[in-house]
């Protein structure tokens, strides 16, 4: 065998038309890749079967020089082009096929159904002759499939390194050149489908695998596009994604029927900043699963997340002032499949163009970060509270509440952190940034005698993470115990939120005095809404001592006015979040 359509000449006897191609008209919508011409309609229409064996595509159309043109398409002009350079390539089609055009065709021969009508797309595809075609092949001795081989030319030997690549057994250099590796895979190969594994492919085993590999070719639907507002030429997979929409800095192609599939393409002027920014900002998306691998350099990134729903790969890059990528998302379970269209996005992702989608120069601040997920859903936390800083690598202390049957703890929106103590009996938590911060304000505990009646502040979050910083709730210390006369506890009169739970409670000083506790934990009573209760800083002490974490013990200092105060507050307050 030499290349797949050899096979056919078994069967009937072509004559390839060496014509040269030409440029289409403006009013030549259809383009297609003329692979054939026979003088006689019969043989045209053995040859056209033959060939939809392997092209679904395939049509037959008579010409005015009184043959019958054996096509593929219709195509857009750019998929055209790709297909007839990719197929020639791999030894597919014949090396004189050209590109044609609508206009140079009478009514069609082929496929049957559409005979004597004018230029139409098949709608009927005949059933697939490609296996009893490859069968008539000798099955051949190990010696005859030396000598076989022997007689393909490079691009032959190259185009079955295409395919052995393609189906993941080939991951060397596409040269033609059969050593040790491509024998290897072609072994692969063999024992994948239940062949003997002698590295030395028959004929029969040659046409089997580059006609599954054309076959899977075609499910996807490869197609060059040019996207000329994001200055992107890539190849994508129509096959299974089709165009949404044009969304700063995003390109988004939605999922064909019955395809789980989405891609987006990015593209967006920008610095290193701006890809930093671009690499945290992808990553608060519901579509980018925490989980997985991430790298980030000073001109690209790479994340690859999955989750039990979805599976997504990122890939951006940074050059000559332009950030440009894209991003497959998918779901588990089609980690080949997902490796071939990567493979191939990969191989043919041109940003040589100076155009960008622009969403805006600026640092990607809450407002230019809503413009920019346009369309994409951010990932979200189950809810958040508060917490605060108290020493100077970025420990924090919360309410146990947050912390408990949360998947993830994250500490201001990006940190993450793990949970070093969590005592269920006084309500306190301590977490520990899985990377050490530098805080603003180390809290500062008063351990002296409090003075009931005394002006209290609490730093907290009380509206979770809807507002980037921390709300200031002033208040008035009523009993330095419980109700009941309970110990560990401080009851204040002030109005809080749920959100506020876990914040430092502040005198006027500066000093914190206790630990902001949920409101109403007690089913047996319902209490006034200001009443509020707060772990005492003695009993905060009491409870950290012995894990090894002594709390800074604030000196008698004067009252600091509503500014300074809140200044300390804003210092030592961090937003806690818990994920699913």
């Amino acid at each position: 065998m030499t290349r797949p359509f050899a096979l056919l000449a078994a069967f009937v006897t072509a004559v390839f038309l060496g014509a040269l191609p030409r440029a289409a008209s403006a009013q030549e919508d259809s383009t297609w890749v003329q692979v054939a011409a026979l003088s006689d309609r019969v043989e045209a229409e053995d040859l056209a079967r033959a060939f939809a064996g392997l092209f679904p595509e395939t049509a037959g159309f008579e010409l005015r020089s009184g043959f019958y043109a054996i096509v593929l398409g219709p195509y857009l002009p750019e998929e055209a082009q790709f297909r007839l350079d990719t197929l020639v390539r791999d030894g597919l089609i014949p090396p004189e096929s050209f590109l044609a055009y609508s206009s140079d065709f009478g009514p069609a021969f082929w496929p049957l159904a559409a005979a004597g009508t004018e230029l139409a797309p098949p709608d009927v595809v005949p059933e697939t002759v490609l296996e009893p075609l490859i069968s008539e092949l000798p099955d051949e001795t190990e010696a005859e499939a030396r000598d076989s081989e022997a007689l393909l030319d490079a691009d032959q030997r190259k185009a079955l390194q295409v395919a052995l690549q393609w189906f993941g057994h080939y991951a060397g250099a596409i040269d033609g050149a059969y050593g040790p590796g491509t024998r290897n895979s072609m072994a692969d190969w063999q024992a994948a489908t239940g062949l003997e594994p002698t590295g030395i492919l028959t004929s029969r085993q040659r046409a089997t695998l580059l006609a599954a590999y054309e076959s899977e070719i075609a499910s996807f639907g490869f197609q060059t596009v040019t996207d000329d507002k994001a200055g992107i030429t890539a190849t994508l997979p129509l096959g299974l994604v089709e165009f949404d929409r044009h969304e700063a800095p995003f390109v988004s192609y939605r999922a064909k029927a019955d395809s789980d599939l989405r891609l987006v393409l990015i593209s967006q002027p920008g610095d290193q900043l701006a890809l930093a920014g671009l690499y945290d900002l992808l990553q608060s998306l519901e579509s980018v699963p925490m989980a997985g691998e991430r790298s980030l350099g000073d001109q690209s990134f790479r994340i690859t997340g999955q989750s039990g729903t979805v599976s997504t790969t990122v890939f951006a890059a940074l050059n000559d002032g332009l950030i440009k990528g894209w991003m497959l998302i998918s779901t588990p379970g089609n980690a080949r499949r997902d490796a071939r269209i990567i493979q191939t996005i990969e191989a043919a992702f041109v940003t040589d163009s100076p155009l960008a989608l622009d969403p805006g120069m600026t640092a990607l601040d809450d407002s230019t970060r809503d413009g920019l997920v346009a369309g994409l859903e951010v990932r979200k936390p189950r809810f958040s509270r508060s917490g605060f800083f108290i020493d100077a690598t970025g420990s924090v202390l919360t309410t146990v509440a947050v912390v408990d049957g949360c998947a993830r703890v994250t500490i201001d929106r990006e940190t993450d952190a793990t949970i070093a103590l969590a005592d269920a009996a006084s309500g306190l938590a301590v977490l520990t940034p899985v990377t050490a911060l530098s805080p603003r304000t180390v809290a500062a505990f008063q351990l002296a005698a409090d003075r009931t009646g005394a002006e209290v502040m609490v730093s907290g979050y009380s509206y979770e993470d809807r507002l980037p910083a921390p709300v200031m709730t002033f208040g008035t210390l009523e009993a330095a115990t419980g109700l009941d006369g309970k110990p560990g506890l401080k009851r204040l009169a002030l109005q809080s939120l749920p959100g506020d739970a876990g914040g430092p409670v502040l005198d006027a000083s500066g000093a914190v005095i206790g630990l902001l506790l949920p409101a109403g934990t007690d089913p047996a009573r319902t209490l006034p809404a200001d009443v509020q209760f707060a772990l005492s800083a003695a009993e905060i002490t009491r409870i950290l001592v012995p894990t090894g974490i002594v709390p800074v013990e604030a000196t008698a200092g004067s009252a600091l006015n509503a500014t300074a105060l809140g200044e300390l507050g804003l210092g030592m307050t961090v937003l806690v979040s818990c994920w699913d």
